[in-house]
Order: structure tokens, then C-alpha cells, then sequence
């Protein structure tokens, strides 16, 4: 029987194996060419960038263009800020939706599951006219030019954060809940001196998905961040590919710099990843 699944395997991870080079060649190849002249793309954009090949002008261009370092600072602001309000009001919403029996318990969450299936096209209309009766779209004032950018990704991300939180929640042991309020904590104590400790790889997951999606909303910047000091980098740099044209050095740079720490974040965090998304498959 050993045999015979290890037989199973090799067309298994063969398939593995090439859906994987598809993924990541792609990725290989732009950033090899951001470092070639527009010329040398187009005549050799499968060699590599050694010797006289090599150019960083079209990262220098890119920088001296459009200010690029303004641009992080301002994805970071959206960015952390979403990963934070996501985390806080799901990790809530999901330990009420676990441990409080409520009358329509049952059916907000159907509500929660529901939501997902809208995209954010289909909302962007009237989630812009709301804000803009608040007064806080297209302000010269860049916090809340920001502010108002972040809050259609927080209400995006709830939905799934919930989910996930919700199924590992439900696996936690409900003895130590009570033995916290035996000992007079309240529900507030009891969610962030036990709940929160527990299910950490729920929350990393959370975070990481809800920071990397923020992050790569360009369709929701192209709305809310119409000033250039307010643009954050994905934004900035869509805007730069178009001011340049068919200049594909820049653009393959523009990309690169995008995606860069994307990679490294997701390099460095995808054991949380996995983790909090196969412990809440399981134990939920």
C-alpha cells in the first residue's frame, strides 16, 4: 500500500514542481529585465543582466520621478492600520460569535459568510458617496485622505478574518475561560489575557493576509488617494509606468519594487501562514 501511494507521488510533485516554476519564472523575469536598458529588453530579454547589461538607471529614474520613499510611508500607514483594526474588531466579533448564545447568532454569521461573495467593485460606489458626505474624500489633509482609504479595506478583510478566527477560537478548551472567570476576570480580560495568547497563529494569519491585501489594493487607491503626496506605492507607481509609456526597464523596476517586500514578508512569515490556516481547518 506504501508502494503504491509513493507511485502517486512523483506525478503529484512533478505537477507541483512545474505549477511552481509557471509562478515564479515570471516573477524572475521582471526582475532580471528591471535591470536592463529599454533597448536590451527587447533584443535580449532572456539573458541575464551581467556586465554591460547591467544598469540601475531605471531604478535611479524611478526615483528621482516621483518620491518613492514618501509612497512607502504612506502604503505602510493604510497597511498597518487595516492589519490592527482588522485584528481588533474580528478577534471580537469572532470570540462573540463563539462564546455568547444570542438570539440571530447563528444568522449574522451566515451574514459574515454571505458578504464575501461581493466583490469590492460592486461597493465602491456607494462606500465613496458615503464617505464623501463625511467630508474626509479627496481632503488636502493626508491622514485623513489615508484614513478614508483604509476604511473600505478594513470592512473587506472582515469577513475572512472572522472565519479563520472564529474556527480556532472554537477549538480553544472552554475550562480555562472559566477557571479566568472563576478568578473575576471579565470578558474583555478573559479575550486578551487567554484567548488572544492562544489562538497567536489565527492572528498572524490575519495580519499577514490583511497587510499584503491592503498593500496591493490598487483599485481602491485609485478612488480614495487622489493627490500625489497622499499616493501610496502601488498607486505611485501605476501612475509612473503610465507617464513613461512603453519604457519597459521602467516598468519592470516599478514592479520590482512593488513586489520586493511582498516576497520578503511572505518569505519570511509562511510558516504562520500555514499554520493558522491549516489549525483553523482543523480544529474548527
Amino acid at each position: 500500500m506504501k508502494k503504491a501511494s509513493n507511485k502517486w507521488m512523483i506525478p503529484v510533485y512533478a505537477v507541483l514542481i512545474f505549477w511552481a516554476l509557471t509562478t515564479i519564472y515570471p516573477l524572475i523575469w521582471v526582475m532580471l529585465n528591471s535591470f536592463k536598458v529599454k533597448n536590451e529588453i527587447l533584443a535580449n530579454s532572456f539573458s541575464l543582466p551581467v556586465g554591460e547589461l547591467f544598469t540601475l538607471a531605471n531604478f535611479r529614474r524611478a526615483f528621482d520621478r516621483v518620491p518613492i520613499l514618501g509612497a512607502y510611508v504612506n502604503s505602510l500607514i493604510v497597511s498597518g492600520s487595516v492589519t490592527v483594526f482588522v485584528m481588533a474588531f474580528a478577534g471580537l466579533a469572532s470570540f462573540a460569535l463563539v462564546r455568547y448564545h444570542f438570539k440571530g447568532r447563528e444568522f449574522l454569521m451566515s451574514v459574515v459568510v454571505a458578504s464575501m461573495m461581493f466583490p469590492a467593485f460592486s461597493t465602491i460606489v456607494p462606500v465613496f458617496r458615503m464617505e464623501a458626505s463625511w467630508g474626509i474624500v479627496n481632503s488636502s489633509n493626508r491622514w485623513m485622505s489615508l484614513f478614508a482609504c483604509a476604511l473600505p479595506q478594513i470592512a473587506g478583510n472582515l469577513s475572512f478574518a472572522i472565519i479563520v478566527l472564529t474556527g480556532y477560537i472554537r477549538s480553544l478548551p472552554l475550562e480555562l475561560e472559566e477557571a479566568a472567570f472563576m478568578e473575576g476576570c471579565g470578558a474583555l480580560q478573559i479575550f486578551t489575557r487567554i484567548v488572544v495568547p492562544l489562538a497567536k497563529p489565527s492572528f498572524a494569519t490575519v495580519a499577514i493576509f490583511s497587510f499584503l491585501w491592503s498593500y496591493n489594493d490598487l483599485f481602491t487607491q485609485t478612488f480614495f488617494l487622489r493627490l500625489q503626496t497622499q499616493w501610496a506605492i502601488t498607486r505611485l507607481l501605476k501612475e509612473l509606468t503610465a507617464m513613461e509609456g512603453t519604457n519597459y526597464g521602467l516598468m519592470a523596476a516599478a514592479v520590482t519594487i512593488v513586489i520586493v517586500p511582498v516576497i520578503v514578508v511572505y518569505t519570511c512569515l509562511q510558516k504562520y501562514i500555514i499554520k493558522g490556516l491549516t489549525a483553523g481547518a482543523i480544529k474548527g
